[in-house]
């Protein structure tokens, strides 16, 4: 089974939500993880089964890095508005950057997600 992290700035979560109920039936195979809001409204609304970390800006962030660096998530689905001001944007940069060097899929965006996971 694989492992697919989930995570999505405040103003981009209502847009996960859909692209996750969209998804949900191939979704059911992978074990998902998600930074804590995120994970919250997915089970709260879809009723799926989600690993919380902390929120993003407590350390959810860096604990989704620390989890690829172990090899425990195999990919990262990341709604980000790099447009917004953000207080843990250290954090992100950090987060895209371990996904980058430990080679795991990353998608940043709708249209990349949706490729993502028709081919994950």
């Amino acid at each position: 089974m694989k492992h697919l992290a989930l995570i999505a700035h405040d103003n981009l979560k209502s847009s996960m939500i859909e692209w996750v109920r969209t998804h949900k039936e191939k979704l059911s195979q992978y074990h998902l993880y998600a930074t804590g809001t995120t994970g919250k409204r997915i089970e709260e609304e879809l009723q799926i089964q989600v690993t919380k970390f902390k929120s993003g800006p407590l350390g959810g962030d860096q604990q989704i890095g620390a989890g690829i660096a172990e090899g425990k998530i195999d990919g990262v689905i990341f709604f980000w508005d790099p447009l917004a001001p953000h207080p843990h944007d250290v954090d992100v940069k950090a987060l895209l950057r371990i996904a980058v060097v430990y080679d795991v899929p990353l998608a940043c965006n709708k249209a990349t997600a949706d490729l993502l996971i028709h081919q994950f």
